[in-house]
């Protein structure tokens, strides 16, 4: 979407230089044209907060917990990545057992940790300003 948006205002600020007589209206509103896309931007993420917010105070923990049930998988992936599987397979080797533990896939798990950590930070927010959810 937003790059349907951006890829439109090049052409409908050239229309302005032609239909629009008045300089500072035409920069004025050329100006509003190419910030749309940002605007449009912010606009849609200050709406997922407000969701992130309502979700964060439900009573149920299917509403609430599935953010932290999603980061306690991204937890455990991380930890068998690099914790239980070495030392599985340091053992297995010891062992001369011949057999290696595959390492779990995290390339599909990283963009949602990454996402997750990035909003971690209004948690900590939460926690700092005493506004968090007492169990």
């Amino acid at each position: 979407m937003l790059s349907l948006i951006s890829s439109l205002i090049g052409p409908v600020s050239g229309i302005l230089d032609k239909v629009v007589e008045d300089k500072d209206q035409r920069e004025r509103l050329a100006h509003d044209i190419a910030t749309m896309a940002e605007r449009h931007a912010h606009e849609v993420v200050k709406a997922q907060l407000e969701v992130n917010k309502a979700e964060a105070q439900h009573h149920s923990m299917f509403v609430a917990g599935w953010r932290p049930a999603i980061g306690w998988v991204c937890c455990l992936g991380m930890a068998g990545n690099f914790l239980v599987i070495p030392f599985v397979n340091m053992t297995l080797e010891l062992l001369e057992t011949g057999v290696v533990v595959p390492m779990i896939e995290l390339d599909l798990m990283m963009p949602v940790l990454m996402g997750m950590l990035g909003l971690g930070a209004m948690r900590t927010v939460e926690k700092v300003k005493q506004v968090e959810r007492k169990s």
